[in-house]
């Protein structure tokens, strides 16, 4: 067992105590554990770098259309109470001359998200990201979330979502694109996707 193991599972146990509980009990005896691998993967983006996962898969394109991937499924830790932000995000570009595998888009979505956040941040580094390795003409990136930390505590406002962008290039220069962009996004769907 690491140090850091040591450390954070006497932390949980600190943790438990304080609130009341046993971490002796049958039923917590193992939490300590359990919840450091648990944030070992909720918190693995640190260890992963998002701009090497998009340059991996980087192909000659003569495509200049855009192109979006939508509803990307992802969760994430709030920095400001450690609760989940559960969401989905929405990422295009306009390509230049240059396309990346379209898997390598969530897993990019997922190594940010998997990093103590705030949408609003985000939603910024994913941008940034697809900008500074793809370097298309355009970014857009929009992202809907839910954060119980709004829905656990405070004002306790169930079912709120939060929508954040982040638009680089053609996304701004360009309201033809902004305005296909939103579109896209916020036509209904068929049932079958």
């Amino acid at each position: 067992m690491s140090q850091e193991e040591i450390k954070f599972e006497n932390a949980v146990r600190t943790m438990l105590e304080i609130v009341g509980e046993n971490p002796q009990r049958e039923g917590l005896i193992k939490t300590p554990q359990r919840v450091f691998k648990a944030y070992k993967f909720l918190t693995s983006g640190y260890t992963q770098d998002p701009k090497v996962v998009l340059g991996d898969a980087l192909f000659t394109s003569n495509n200049s259309e855009m192109v979006l991937m939508q509803n990307i499924e992802f969760y994430s830790l709030c920095e400001h109470h450690l609760l989940p932000i559960i969401g989905r995000a929405h990422v295009a570009y306009i390509p230049n001359g240059k396309v990346v595998g379209l898997s390598k888009i969530p897993r990019m979505v997922n190594i940010f998200a998997r990093r103590l956040q705030i949408q609003e941040q985000l939603t910024e580094q994913i941008a940034g990201a697809i900008q500074d390795v793809i370097k298309p003409l355009g970014v857009g990136v929009v992202i809907e979330a839910r954060h119980m930390c709004v829905e656990m505590r405070g004002v306790e406002k169930i079912n709120s979502v939060t929508t954040t962008s982040a638009l680089r290039g053609s996304f701004i220069t360009n309201p033809d694109t902004r305005k296909e962009f939103f579109s896209l996004i916020n036509s209904p769907k068929d049932a079958r996707f």
